[in-house]
């Protein structure tokens, strides 16, 4: 097929992870638009679209502005009917784009199309979703309780493993990481793209919880591939990335969950309670705990 749309990277001290992206980049979609915008990368990291053999754009930007203000940034400066938002710490497989691409025009009414994402060592990381609820806490993808008891309703509801088998085909999910999307331009434009309040995780469930509910669907697509090496960004500054998980959380869950002042206040108490557990870990261990 040729994919010859844009592809969106947002960059934070990916280390060595952006130059093997742009490579699979390279090979898998040589007519596409590259941009990559930078926020304030400080391990020279962002050289890697400098030095790259294929056209990329870099955009540099002076702070770290979070991650949907930066895709946001990006999807104003490309154009195309699909835009493809990819991490820095991904690599596409084989096929993997012409396989979104594929499912993309076979179901018109969908938003977005995301592809069978893999770990290092080549186990299936769980990116198809349901929609999160107060108990995802309890039972999200790699929390104790899952851990425990993977096969338990609330957990197979969390990570969607039902969809996730076979090598062929693709199946409606509630929601996607944004590790990797296939995304209708249109469809972002009109939920005005990634809600800009999110600095980092929880943007791509929110995003697809808004475009579900104009109409649109979103996909999984189990014969594209792509690996995933996770966290790249997130452990070279892990405390922001502690505030940022738990802020999103409660933001996504204040906006489309906990609808009473009790039920925020609760979410509020509880996640501000584990963030600061957290912290505390990530301070022990600098200190050599």
């Amino acid at each position: 097929m040729g994919f010859d749309d844009s592809i969106i990277i947002v960059n934070f001290n990916s280390g060595p992870h952006l130059a093997r992206c742009l490579e699979s980049v390279a090979r898998q979609a040589p007519h596409a638009r590259v941009l990559v915008v930078d926020n304030a990368s400080r391990d020279g990291s962002e050289q890697a679209a400098e030095r790259s053999t294929a056209p990329v754009v870099l955009v540099r930007n002076a702070s770290n502005v979070g991650f949907g203000r930066a895709v946001n940034q990006g999807l104003a400066q490309t154009a195309g009917e699909f835009v493809l938002l990819l991490n820095p710490d991904c690599q596409l497989e084989a096929g993997a784009i012409d396989q979104l691409e594929a499912d993309s025009v076979a179901h018109p009414e969908a938003a977005i199309s995301a592809p069978l994402i893999l770990d290092a060592d080549g186990s299936v990381q769980g990116n198809a979703r349901g929609d999160p609820t107060l108990m995802t806490g309890l039972f999200g993808r790699s929390s104790l309780l899952t851990q425990l008891f993977p096969r338990s309703s609330l957990a197979r509801r969390n990570v969607r493993v039902d969809v996730m088998a076979g090598d062929a085909g693709s199946a409606e999910v509630d929601w996607v990481s944004g590790a990797c999307m296939l995304a209708r331009r249109r469809a972002l434009e009109e939920v005005g793209g990634f809600d800009e309040r999110y600095f980092l995780y929880w943007e791509d469930a929110d995003l697809c919880r808004r475009l579900r509910a104009c109409g649109h669907t979103i996909r999984y697509v189990r014969a594209a591939r792509v690996m995933h090496q996770t966290g790249q960004s997130s452990r070279s500054a892990p405390a922001l990335a502690t505030r940022a998980f738990h802020r999103s959380a409660y933001l996504y869950y204040s906006s489309h969950n906990a609808r009473t002042p009790f039920t925020r206040g609760l979410a509020w108490l509880a996640l501000e309670l584990r963030c600061r557990l957290m912290l505390g870990r990530h301070l022990w261990e600098r200190r050599g705990g």
